[in-house]
């Protein structure tokens, strides 16, 4: 096996998904917090690993957090001051998701691709430098939908499906069936 520059070089094996994490840009604290958790809610349960949040609601990071602990898995939500800096800072592909970029099924190639990959997706207003620095605009619909709508098809289409029926730590699991809810605990062997 060759070592050095040249293994950084090579393509990722197709069977990687790009670690994806979400930044809700323009949520309104007080007046948006169902939306963005339901934002936090497919996220997580499609796959993402993470969501920032600007500006920060420490009270929908404390229930979101919670929910992670209950359902498993490591997702969380930070809150950041400046959706710039996040996007700078990001050492992966940037996608700004909007019903004006070019479609998804154009772009899905590039973002399979990625190692990591941050989706952002805007409130009431986006700022018109989203359009500029996002790496691609994506398309999700050219019709209004939905930030959560546009998150979910996204992971959806780009990981296949929901990221698992049993999370990492969960305290406890929907069992599927017909007709009913189900819910368990599950049990903790000491």
């Amino acid at each position: 096996m060759a070592t050095g520059s040249s293994d950084s070089k090579r393509k990722r094996p197709r069977n990687l998904r790009p670690r994806v994490s979400v930044l809700r840009v323009g949520h309104r604290v007080g007046r948006d917090p169902r939306l963005t958790t339901h934002l936090a809610l497919a996220a997580r349960a499609l796959g993402a690993r993470r969501m920032y949040l600007e500006p920060p609601d420490p009270d929908l990071s404390a229930r979101v957090a919670a929910l992670a602990r209950g359902w498993g898995g490591s997702f969380e939500v930070e809150g950041v001051d400046d959706w710039k800096r996040v996007v700078r800072a990001f050492p992966g592909r940037v996608a700004h998701l909007t019903m004006y970029g070019e479609p998804l099924e154009k772009a899905l190639p590039r973002l399979r691709r990625s190692g990591s990959l941050l989706l952002v997706v805007g409130g009431a207003k986006v700022p018109p430098d989203l359009y500029r620095v996002a790496d691609v605009n994506v398309a999700v619909g050219s019709q209004p939908h939905s930030e959560v709508a546009a998150v979910a098809v996204l992971l959806d289409r780009l990981l296949g499906g929901p990221a698992a029926s049993r999370f990492p730590g969960a305290r406890r699991r929907v069992v599927p069936r017909a007709r009913g809810k189900k819910v368990v605990e599950v049990r903790r062997d000491r």
